[in-house]
């Protein structure tokens, strides 16, 4: 794939992830995915989307009730059929430039000898151990995915010699230089507006550098750390003295690794826990156990041609037996014996969260083998969600609750039970929302039925219409649906995923975003450090740049006042040919700011003076409508995603007219998108795997867990295979009058309630203060101030709380509100004060309420 021929418009969010020499390296990639049940299709569609040549889906089974339960192409009536065959339609839409094709037959070494990458996913053993030494031993990179229940599998086997060109896909360090001396070694001392971020041992270009030229010409120089500001170089004694100026930039060093093959590494991981990538920091000897778990269960299949029943201790204590059995062979004396029993009575479920996780880590190993580009997986990864299940004070799960109920959840039942199902299908959340992550959680919430029964609903809501280069990554958007809205358009895809949902989109804003921008002042004189003099430029038809601001910025006045543009340049530069461009000189009564404060005085001067001109600008504009009615301007709204409108092209031009002014690099088209726009860099298979981590907390908040050790934080680098799963902390405690409370803690008041009369203020503050020994110093709604102490409130003091809301805010009390949210200040001593939330209830057919800390 040429450069020319990346789409940058379908793939714009992307590049910037993966540069345009790692897409046309993928671009070159045949990638085989074995095994088309919940975990393979997510893999298959992330890849697709990532942009490799080809992907070809191989299955030989045909679909069961339980594979709905993950796997998001196929329905009901497909069930009998081939589940590639079933699958291969709807992944072909996802990316025009990937040819994607169905095997349904097995995979010989012939077949197998036509691909880059071979993925299998839920295979068995022998089957990854034939496919593993072939691939091995004919440098195709090798993924091995598995999940079970609540429990995930990876492998990669790169090969004997794989090169990695950049490990960790960061942005090049750079920094601007203030002084090189003449010494063996030189040392390079950098500006000390900020430290610079260079280690030991790496590599650096010099550009820009005056005086000292010989440097700018050197090429790569290794680099020692001498402190935060500065390092030492190769010999400099013999070069230029040092003048000013000059950057040094980070060059990328590749990097050389080998694999073992799966026969090997399978057997190492133990005496080796180096092999064993840690998802959770706390779960070491447990992810140890299930790299011996897994082989167990493979052998249980082999040996009962099944998998263990949902639930069955029978089974449990056999897989366990099993275990410990390889455990002699492995000389391995800490097993842990409970979280192989928890993998037996799970391993028969197939969750959508897990696959979604397992998946996007999968598909990123993929996109690593093709590019070349981050750090693989070396070699085992092991992650298990086993907190989801119920805590035990909720009973225990039977069999008979987890057996197959030929129902598209199937595979989930068979982890939680049907009780649990129920429950997740009267649910009622809101999504906001239905962009990359919100796509791949609608997804997952279709799949696990989350809202999709009588009672449930999920509401959507996102404002945003489809563009094309949304397509890349949010897969439930088609090119047939670019300028729809997001909300409706994923509504409909879900639903198509499973008709039973019951899901509502809507177009409102919740929230705006807001950016701020921050420059440090550190008294030095003006011109001194990373500030560079500007200088004017001779303006120059036969400049590329020039003409390009100018056919821009033409046309954009052009389409404000109504007017038809022009597009050839030809004709453009002709009719400048004729023009006298005035040479720049400065103005005698500007005055030159030469410090950080004097320019922040200046901007602030300048900004009241621009205020005036404005004002001046609107009341000619508004005697000229006078005049001619039929004058008239037309505001342009900025839209980064449309080459047609000029709006990226004069940014580009203006910016890298600036760039020239200040002799610092020009950005191409593509980087300044990623600036103006405010681009976050996003890529399919990270937003797939937060997803699935996201939908295994929502598992615990349905079924109210309450101890904080369930929950997780999740930190995750797919480039540099970082994982940490932490819990959550604990609120901060106090204690006031005897009694420990949190931020968390709420006070539940029953106002009209079984036909009670409402609580004035006054009723409200002795309630307080009898019944939880806490005085009141203030009480808010919102940003409205309902009592202070500090204030003469007397007059509130009879009035009901909906009446006091009334007065305060000016307002009615929405009618779907059926309690108030109060917050007031409780203050039990001069050196004590803290914020609580009073609940207050106003609708006499509301359930009553507990504390959320009960």
């Amino acid at each position: 794939m040429a450069q020319a021929d990346i789409d940058e418009g379908l793939y714009s969010r992307q590049l910037y992830v993966i540069d345009h020499d790692a897409m046309r390296r993928m671009g070159k990639a045949d990638v085989l995915i074995a095994g088309m049940r919940g975990l393979g299709v997510e893999i298959a569609k992330n890849v697709i989307l990532a942009g490799v040549r080809s992907v070809t889906i191989q299955d030989e089974g045909v679909v069961e009730w339980r594979d709905l339960s993950s796997q998001f192409y196929l329905k009901e009536a497909d069930l009998g059929q081939n589940r590639a065959l079933c699958s291969e339609k709807q992944l072909s839409s996802l990316n025009v430039y990937v040819r994607v094709s169905a095997w349904t037959k097995k995979l010989d070494e012939d077949f197998l000898s036509k691909f880059q990458v071979v993925v299998l996913t839920n295979s068995p053993l022998e089957e990854q151990l034939r496919v593993g030494a072939f691939c091995h031993s004919n440098n195709i990179k090798f993924i091995v995915a598995d999940t079970r229940g609540l429990c995930g599998q990876l492998f990669c086997d790169f090969g004997e010699s794989f090169e990695v060109r950049d490990t960790n896909g960061e942005t090049p360090v750079s920094a601007m230089i203030a002084h090189i001396s003449k010494d063996n070694p030189g040392i390079v001392t950098c500006t000390d507006e900020e430290s610079h971020e260079f280690t030991d041992g790496m590599f650096v270009n010099f550009s820009e550098i005056q005086g000292m030229t010989e440097l700018n010409s050197y090429g790569p120089i290794e680099i020692k750390v001498r402190d935060i500001y500065s390092f030492s170089i190769c010999d400099t004694s013999n070069f230029s003295e040092y003048v000013k100026g000059g950057v040094a930039t980070e060059v990328k060093q590749t990097e050389i690794l080998s694999f073992k093959p799966l026969n090997v590494a399978l057997d190492e991981a133990i005496r080796d826990p180096e092999l064993v990538e840690m998802t959770d920091y706390g779960k070491t000897q447990r992810h140890l156990s299930l790299h011996l778990a897994f082989q167990a269960l493979h052998r249980f299949t082999q040996k009962y041609s099944r998998a263990p029943h949902p639930r069955s201790q029978a089974d449990a204590e056999v897989l366990v037996t099993i275990t410990k059995e390889l455990c002699t062979d492995a000389k391995f004396d800490e097993l842990d014996e409970d979280a192989v029993r928890q993998l037996s009575l799970v391993a028969s479920g197939d969750l959508a969260p897990v696959n979604a996780f397992i998946g996007g880590l999968a598909a990123q190993e993929v996109v690593k083998a093709c590019s070349g580009k981050f750090t693989p997986l070396r070699q085992w990864l092991y992650f298990d969600a086993l907190e989801c299940l119920p805590q035990e004070n909720d009973g225990v799960l039977s069999e008979d609750a987890c057996a197959p109920r030929d129902s598209r959840y199937d595979g989930q039942i068979a982890v939680f039970g049907s009780a649990f199902q129920d429950k997740l299908k009267k649910q009622s959340y809101f999504l906001v929302g239905a962009g990359a992550i919100g796509c791949e959680l609608l997804k997952n919430f279709a799949l696990i039925g989350l809202g999709a029964g009588e009672g449930g609903n999920i509401t959507v809501t996102d404002m945003d219409s489809i563009e094309r280069s949304n397509l890349n990554r949010q897969f439930l958007f088609h090119s047939k649906d670019i300028g729809r809205l997001k909300s409706e358009v994923a509504a409909e895809s879900v639903k198509e995923m499973n008709p039973y949902m019951n899901i509502t989109a809507h177009q409102n804003r919740v929230c705006p975003e807001t950016e701020e921008v921050y420059v440090t002042s550190s008294g030095l004189p003006f011109w001194m450090g990373a500030k560079r003099c500007p200088h004017p430029l001779t303006f120059d038809t036969n400049n590329t740049t020039h003409m390009d601001f100018i056919v821009a910025a033409g046309n954009l006045y052009g389409q404000i006042y109504g007017i038809t543009g022009s597009r050839n340049r030809a004709d453009i530069q002709s009719n400048l040919q004729g023009v006298k461009v005035p040479e720049f000189t400065p103005k005698s009564s500007v005055k030159i700011a030469v410090t950080d404060q004097e320019l922040k005085e200046e901007n602030e001067e300048r900004k009241e003076e621009d205020k005036v001109k404005l004002e001046m600008l609107k009341e000619k504009l508004s005697k000229l409508q006078l005049k001619d009615q039929s004058f008239r301007m037309h505001p342009q709204e900025f839209e980064k995603d449309d080459d047609s409108n000029f709006h990226m092209d004069y940014i580009v031009a203006a910016s890298n007219l600036r760039a020239e002014n200040y002799d610092i690099p020009t950005a191409d088209r593509h980087k300044s998108k990623l600036i103006a726009g405010r681009i976050i860099p996003a890529i399919a298979t990270t937003t797939a795997a937060i997803a699935g981590l996201m939908c295994l907390e929502l598992y615990k908040l349905v079924q109210g867990h309450q101890k904080l050790t369930s929950y997780r934080n999740a930190y995750i680098n797919l480039a540099t295979q970082y994982f940490v799963l932490s819990q959550p902390c604990v609120a901060p405690t106090f204690t006031v009058a005897g009694r420990r409370y949190s931020l968390w803690d709420d006070f539940l008041v029953q106002g009209r309630h079984e036909g009670q009369k409402e609580m004035t203020l006054e009723e409200l503050l002795k309630h307080i203060k009898e019944n939880h020994k806490l005085s009141i110093t203030g009480l808010y709604y919102g940003t409205a101030v309902l009592y202070s102490d500090l204030s003469d409130h007397t007059d509130r003091l009879k009035l009901s709380i909906t009446d006091l809301v009334r007065t305060a805010t000016k307002h009615e009390i929405p009618d779907h509100q059926q309690m108030l949210e109060i917050v007031p200040s409780f203050e039990e001593d001069e050196d004590f004060q803290t914020v609580l939330f009073i609940r207050y209830l106003l609708s006499p057919d509301h359930p009553p309420l507990t504390s959320l800390l009960a």
